[in-house]
């Protein structure tokens, strides 16, 4: 899997949080409570846990009865699982794992009670999906699913420029390329997770969950267009000289501009609840 900077996920924290979908955050976290209400421990596993983004989401969402949760977090990036301990070690019961997220049958999935991901499902493949519900249907009591911003192929900015609709499309064509799993499903993803996770018995709730982003967030913006800008510089279909006018013009609007990127998060719940 791609890797991804501590300075990255510093940087969009902020619009994640406010992007998150409050309402199915929360019921995640009541159906976990709710659920194994006799059991002591409730086992969280935390896919491309980074520093803990989610595990702070879930903190924020629900301010009481945090040491209920016990988090597994895993990543294949031991800088960022380092970074995670620093910062909830003391405050937080968890336990890290640098692990290859591709290698399913390798994954601390034994006695989960809820599998969690932010921002990884559109890297993955449709094998990994295949493969993570039938772990799950392989484990004493199914764990559900919450998976969060998962990117769904939009993105609006204003001013308009005339080569927005091209660079989107090579952005989403660069979104499916292999990003350690095999063909990414990119802007699919959440659908894709949706229809598997629906043949399987599970119950699936769906929310937008879109940044929404202007200049208060320039710094985001402008690694954002940078980003963007690095993706696509080698679409055979993008003229070079252009892409770097798009650049120059989206930076330039940065303060005063907006810009819109959909995700879509997702809580597939066992079909006995």
């Amino acid at each position: 899997m791609s890797g991804f900077s501590i300075d990255w996920l510093d940087l969009r924290e902020a619009a994640d949080r406010r992007a998150r979908d409050d309402k199915l955050l929360k019921q995640a976290r009541k159906w976990l409570t709710s659920s194994f209400a006799l059991e002591t421990e409730k086992t969280v596993v935390d896919f491309g846990a980074g520093t803990g983004s989610t595990l702070r989401a879930f903190a924020h969402a629900s301010k009481t009865d945090q040491q209920a949760l016990y988090w597994r977090l895993v990543d294949q990036d031991a800088e960022l699982l380092a970074q995670a301990r620093l910062r909830h070690g003391h405050s937080q019961r968890l336990q890290t794992y640098e692990l290859d997220l591709a290698e399913i049958s390798a994954l601390p999935l034994a006695d989960a009670h809820l599998i969690t991901a932010s921002a990884l499902f559109d890297l993955v493949s449709d094998d990994f999906v295949d493969a993570l519900v039938v772990a799950l249907h392989s484990q004493q009591h199914r764990a559900g699913l919450y998976a969060a911003l998962n990117y769904d192929g939009t993105t609006i900015w204003t001013p308009v420029h005339p080569l927005d609709e091209a660079v989107l499309d090579a952005f989403n064509r660069d979104q499916q390329r292999d990003k350690g799993f095999g063909v990414a499903l990119g802007p699919e993803a959440g659908t894709y997770v949706e229809r598997v996770f629906i043949r399987s018995g599970f119950k699936v709730i769906t929310a937008k969950s879109p940044w929404v982003l202007d200049g208060a967030d320039s710094k985001l913006l402008d690694a954002l267009i940078s980003g963007i800008g690095d993706a696509v510089a080698q679409d055979s279909i993008l003229d070079a000289t252009s892409l770097q006018d798009w650049i120059q013009f989206r930076k330039a609007n940065i303060d005063t501009g907006t810009c819109i990127v959909g995700h879509t998060d997702l809580l597939a719940l066992p079909d006995a609840d």
